[in-house]
Parts: structure tokens; sequence; C-alpha cells
């Protein structure tokens, strides 16, 4: 089967004008991710894991490489190069990124917070909110707390309403930065099964996990970064 995202000796770092030095993330990191199947990056603190995946999404724009990803027409376009008007679409209906962390409107309710990626898609707002009920649900958080704002809830239960926020429109392709760092055995083994369940899907995902054992019961593909090289000075 042929990736839906190919990777080619995709490096970042940041330049520290004031400094007159550039540090280095990631560098000559090579991958592909694959409908229906699960990449793991795995490696140091430090080696550019997230960075990879904010260069995926363009939160971050990479310093080289190239990032190929399949369109569901069947066409390539570079996310290095990509225009910002690309991605805003592509993020609109193939590409999802789970992270660490919580992002959203603060007077707005966890269950529309959910919804809101299957109304982009077009989806109507009964059904978008019932799939929303659905994954509220199976990832424990409890109902009680579905029309209220998340700005005061738990670490854990911030993080599993944005793991029901990534996982509710099944993009072509999913990022996963730690989706399951702060969250509780019993979750943490429902997240395993509703990631196992999108594969069966054919949802692609690259993914970081905090423990090796989710890696080993997740992942088809492990791939390993190095630390990049040291900081350079910049000459003038």
């Amino acid at each position: 089967m042929n990736p839906i995202l190919e990777i080619n000796s995709l490096g970042k770092h940041f330049t520290l004008h004031e400094q007159g030095v550039q540090i280095p993330s990631c560098s000559h990191v090579n991958l592909t991710a694959t409908t229906g199947e699960l990449t793991a990056l795995v490696g140091p603190t430090g080696a550019g894991k997230s960075s990879v995946l904010k260069c995926v999404y363009r939160t971050y724009l990479p310093s080289s490489g190239s990032i190929l990803f399949t369109q569901e027409d069947g066409s390539t376009i570079d996310l290095c190069t990509a225009s910002e008007s690309e991605m805003l679409q592509l993020r609109e209906r193939d590409i999802g990124f789970v992270t660490q962390f919580l992002h959203c409107l603060p007077r707005k309710a966890a269950i529309d917070i959910v919804a809101a990626p299957m109304l982009r898609q077009g989806e109507s707002a009964n059904t978008a909110r019932e799939k929303a009920r659905e994954l509220l649900n199976t990832l424990n958080v409890p109902e009680r707390l579905w029309n209220v704002p998340p700005a005061t809830f738990s670490g854990g239960e911030k993080q599993r309403v944005n793991l029901a926020r990534g996982l509710i429109a099944k993009p072509r392709l999913l990022l996963l930065d730690e989706p399951t760092a702060s969250l509780d055995p019993d979750t943490t083994d429902r997240v395993v099964d509703l990631l196992n369940h999108i594969k069966q899907d054919g949802v692609a995902m690259l993914a970081i996990f905090h423990h090796p054992e989710l890696v080993d019961r997740l992942a088809d593909n492990v791939v390993e970064l190095a630390m990049a090289r040291n900081t350079l000075e910049l000459h003038a």
C-alpha cells in the first residue's frame, strides 16, 4: 500500500538572531505513514519528535527537506512549500492534530468543542452532537460536564475533551503528541481501543507516546530519531 505521507530529509532549526546562533531541533528525518497504520516516533528528549509533527501540521515552517502528502484525489502536495490557504483546507478535512493541551474558545461548552470538526465538514448539528456525546461517554467524561466550558476541568478531563475533538471527524492523517500523558489507566485503555478502531477505518497516524508499552500496543512501524547536531554560530 502506498504511503499517504512521505517525509524526506526533514530538518528544523530555530535562529536566535540577537545571539547569532542556530539551534537545531530535528534533522535528516525520513519516514512514511500509511493508511490504516500507526507510525510511532521514538527517541530521547530533545530529538525533535514534536517538531516533526508540528512541521507536518505546519505550526512550524520546515527548514529543509520535503513532506509529501497524498490528497484524496491522488495528487501530491509538499507541505513544506504549501500555501497557508492550502494548509487551512488540509486541516479542515484531511489532517488532524491532538496535542498534549486543549486550546479552545473560553466560553464554549465541551460538547460543542468536540462537535466542531464535524460541523466544519458539513454534518448536521444533531449528528455532530450525537457523535460528540458518544465519544465523551467512551472517554469517561462525566455527563454533567458536557455542557460546561472546559476552563475549570482537571488536566485529564481537558485531555479527554481534546482527544474526542481530534478523533471525531476521522481525518485521513491523524497526528498525536503524547495524547494519553495525563490519563488514568482505564481511559488509556479506551483510547487504545479507539485508535485501533479508527486504524481499521483507514486513518493513517503519526504518533508520539509517553510510555513504551503504548508503542508496543499500537505501533505498526517505529521510527527512532537521533539528537540533532550541536548549536551553530552564525557568521556575518
